[in-house]
């Protein structure tokens, strides 16, 4: 926030010059400071105490104004940067609208995605918010290929639901229709995904030593390019981003789904366990905008209703 035009003139580099210079306007220029300084301070403070649910976070964070979001920005429609380079997308829409009843800016960081829990653990982010699934290996710190222990686990707060597509080149779909069609074949995804996991889940099954080829990418437009250019067979995402990329893509040109989506699991806000106030905090600021009709408007407007939640949940993941 800041003070009036006028203010801010007030106490610009000339100003201050002058004000050095002469005692009288000194006297002046400081009472203008102070009262410049007044307006800023008042207009964040009813910022804060006319969200309706400010009371609920963390003194910190509050007093901060600020939740710092760790999120990989290179998933349309989820979040994504557009044109002009703004961060855009289903995420930074339910910031914002969660932001204004906790009376704070909900501020996206760019990451990889398989960096962003650790970023968490580290307290460079309060959360992560990136269409990341809720699972318990996730929220128990497990390895999801090892199963052994890696680190602290964290909790979610349960926001969307969605499932896995695969995606081929339009008109050469090559008889794939479900993930064991794969076998013997090559397939692009985003590394430390729920695609990822089930390729590789899948690629043991396959018998006859053909297996799964996989290839993965610091984040899914890398694999969309490989997979456009011929490179792979197929590309799979979580529905909304693989359906995004199959209408948007060369104009709708590009790609087609193949089969069902499959592994329908909820999208969490992560949140340090060691944290649950403001845990606590953002489930009742995603109760209230699902109650007030903010969050109805923001899954419509994506194209995404499919996924809407009746209610926030914690740890709803399996």
């Amino acid at each position: 926030m800041t003070a009036s035009s006028i203010c801010r003139r007030t106490v610009g580099k000339s100003a201050k010059s002058r004000i050095a210079a002469v005692g009288t306007i000194a006297v002046v220029g400081s009472l203008l400071l102070s009262g410049c300084g007044d307006q800023t301070n008042d207009k964040e403070s009813d910022s804060v105490s006319n969200a309706p649910l400010a009371d609920k976070l963390p003194k910190d964070i509050r007093d901060k104004g600020v939740i710092k979001v760790g999120s990989d920005i290179a998933y349309p429609p989820v979040e994504f940067k557009d044109k002009s380079g703004n961060t855009v997308g289903i995420d930074p829409d339910l910031g914002e609208a969660l932001g204004k009843q906790l009376g704070v800016k909900f501020e996206f960081e760019n990451g990889t995605f398989d960096t962003l829990l650790g970023g968490l653990r580290s307290k460079r982010y309060q959360v992560a918010m990136s269409a990341m699934t809720d699972t318990k290996n996730r929220q128990e710190g497990v390895d999801e290929e090892t199963g052994k222990k890696v680190g602290d686990g964290v909790d979610f707060v349960d926001y969307f639901t969605a499932g896995v597509s695969i995606y081929t080149k339009k008109g050469d779909d090559q008889g794939i229709r479900t993930w064991s069609d794969l076998c013997g074949k090559k397939i692009v995804v985003q590394r430390g995904t729920v695609s990822h996991d089930l390729a590789k889940a899948e690629s043991k099954k396959c018998k006859g030593g053909k297996k799964i080829a996989i290839e993965q990418f610091d984040n899914d437009q890398q694999a969309q390019t490989r997979l456009r250019s011929g490179g792979a067979d197929a590309g799979s995402s979580d529905f909304p981003v693989a359906a995004y990329a199959v209408k948007t893509s060369g104009g709708g040109k590009d790609f087609e789904l193949v089969g069902e989506q499959v592994e329908a699991a909820p999208y969490g806000i992560a949140v340090s366990k060691k944290n649950p106030e403001l845990r606590d905090a953002i489930k009742a600021a995603l109760d209230a905008i699902i109650k007030n009709g903010d969050y109805e408007k923001i899954i419509k407007k994506w194209g995404v209703e499919d996924g809407a939640v009746e209610k926030a949940e914690i740890n709803g993941g399996k």
